[in-house]
């Protein structure tokens, strides 16, 4: 049996842009991606901090060292620049490599940026 486990989490990003008039997505700092281990055009579930929304799309590169996290069509209707967000990504495994996983889990400072 598999079962679906927190691969990684962006803890407490800030929302930079809402672009109404794009296809739907959330665009993340690629710096940010890789610390997270996620992959463009993979899955994700976005929970606003502020309005207690959650929402699913996928990820799209945004520039590097940038801090964007960027809503983008629909999805721009659940939050507003400045919202607190949390991205997570799940994955399927067998419970028993569940039990040694262990995520990528990233708490950025209030720019968006890692913290070293």
């Amino acid at each position: 049996m598999f079962i679906h486990v927190m691969k990684s989490k962006l803890h407490r990003v800030r929302v930079t842009q809402a672009e109404l008039h794009y296809v739907g997505s959330i665009t993340i700092d690629e710096d940010l991606m890789d610390a997270a281990n996620l992959i463009e055009n993979e899955k994700v579930q976005i929970v606003n901090n502020n309005n207690g929304e959650r929402i699913e799309t996928y990820v799209i590169k945004g520039e590097r060292g940038s801090g964007t996290i960027c809503l983008n069509g629909a999805a721009a209707r659940k939050a507003q620049v400045g919202d607190i967000v949390i991205i997570i990504a799940y994955g399927l495994m067998t419970t028993e490599e569940a039990k040694t996983h262990k995520p990528a889990l990233v708490f950025p400072d209030q720019n968006n940026k890692l913290v070293k």
